[in-house]
């Protein structure tokens, strides 16, 4: 991730485009007052991660690890319980 020092003038001058680039390219902005840091701009959160490397990376940490039957279904119940909490998917493609 990007991070680029700008003053706070430049930052309000173009403030819609340092949202976007937070955003969308995940850049990050340190805004300077009188040359000292006062603020940043960050993406809010991480790139969300598409199931399919979701289950690489578990595939890859479950062949590496010998856990028991005890921490595997304790694990599960945790899967469960996160994938009641997310959103469902919509469809941005309309027919």
């Amino acid at each position: 991730m990007e991070t680029y020092a700008i003053t706070v003038t430049e930052a309000s001058r173009n403030f819609s485009d340092c949202v976007n680039r937070a955003r969308y390219q995940g850049t990050s902005f340190l805004l300077l007052k009188g040359g000292l840091p006062v603020a940043r701009i960050e993406p809010a959160r991480k790139k969300p991660t598409h199931g399919d490397e979701l289950a690489d990376a578990l595939g890859t940490a479950l062949a590496e690890l010998h856990v028991g039957e005890k921490e595997a279904t304790s694990w599960l119940h945790d899967l469960e319980k996160v994938r009641g909490l997310m959103p469902p998917q919509v469809s941005s493609w309309h027919f």
